[in-house]
């Protein structure tokens, strides 16, 4: 009954409650199990992280799992579970850029400053522009995703134009403020300060961060700002767009809107850039910057320590 109840073999609960009957609660703990007797030392588990690590294979850039196993005279499963034991992937590789500005100490604790402490009576707007959108329409339509089936393209694509968009990121309430434009000059960049002038409520103080491109820093850009003194520029360091946080909401623009969308003109393009802007100004969300300016310095620094000749 108790082996049906608990589905179950009757020999199973059998043993069970022999082993109870004759060491009560001891009895139902079960007794170690070795396992087979182990095949690969610590010091061939070393040698394998110091190749992967120290030493490259003379017919490639990287290991592989085969490669390294044949190196070694060991499996390649083998390999496999030594490397993930240690979070190595040779096959990976990550890029990083470290800026030369000579001023980049101070312009980091600017940028970050203004992020995790923003002055009273003002508005701090990340702006930058996406130049050269381009139209795409593809050769053929597109396949509808179906179970099992992923949405398919084809690689083909007709080019229809492009646009040039210029956006300014509230980061207090993630607001855009947007532009189309069918140049890039400083004459565009010069009235889309206009626009910004215009839609923020004259009695704050704005606070603009952006790069260092050649259209930002014209003499006209400079004679107008000296006409609107409540206008301060923040330039992020050379190399470092990523400190600028209406580069997020680029990435947001192009993975959830750009990259599967099909444009027959560069009209069609720009209603259709209007209405995800539109859309998502209904529903704002900021882009929080979390890392302080010692933070940042702290990770540098890392990148620094583990780079030859680096000068640190």
């Amino acid at each position: 009954m108790i082996a049906a109840d608990l589905g179950c073999h009757p020999v199973t609960v059998g043993k069970w409650r022999r082993r109870f009957a004759e060491r009560r609660l001891e009895g139902l703990h079960d007794d170690p199990r070795p396992g087979g007797p182990r095949t690969i030392t610590d010091a061939q588990v070393e040698a394998v992280i110091v190749k992967t690590l120290e030493e490259t294979p003379v017919d490639a850039t990287q290991w592989s799992t085969r490669s390294m196993a044949r190196a070694m005279g060991m499996s390649q499963s083998a390999i496999s579970r030594i490397w993930r034991a240690f979070g190595l992937k040779p096959h990976r590789t990550e890029h990083f850029r470290l800026s030369p500005d000579p001023q980049f100490i101070d312009k980091v604790r600017d940028v970050v400053g203004l992020y995790l402490n923003p002055p009273d009576a003002a508005v701090v707007l990340c702006v930058d522009e996406k130049t050269q959108v381009q139209a795409l329409d593809r050769t053929a339509p597109m396949l509808p995703l179906m179970p099992g089936v992923p949405a398919r393209q084809t690689h083909g694509y007709v080019r229809h134009g492009t646009t040039n968009l210029y956006a300014a990121l509230d980061t207090a309430s993630g607001r855009v403020i947007a532009e189309m434009t069918p140049r890039h000059r400083s004459l565009e960049f010069r009235r889309f300060l206009d626009l910004i002038d215009r839609s923020v409520p004259d009695e704050l103080a704005v606070h603009v961060v952006l790069d260092n491109v050649a259209t930002h820093r014209t003499p006209a850009i400079q004679r107008w700002l000296q006409r609107h003194p409540r206008f301060t520029f923040h330039y992020t360091p050379t190399y470092s767009s990523w400190m600028n946080l209406v580069e997020r909401w680029f990435a947001e623009l192009t993975t959830k809107w750009l990259r599967r969308g099909t444009h027959h003109s560069v009209a069609d393009l720009v209603s259709s850039l209007q209405g995800w802007i539109a859309n998502w100004n209904e529903h704002p969300r900021p882009f929080i910057w979390h890392k302080t300016a010692d933070q940042i310095f702290d990770n540098l620094t890392g990148y620094l320590n583990r780079i030859p000749d680096s000068g640190h």
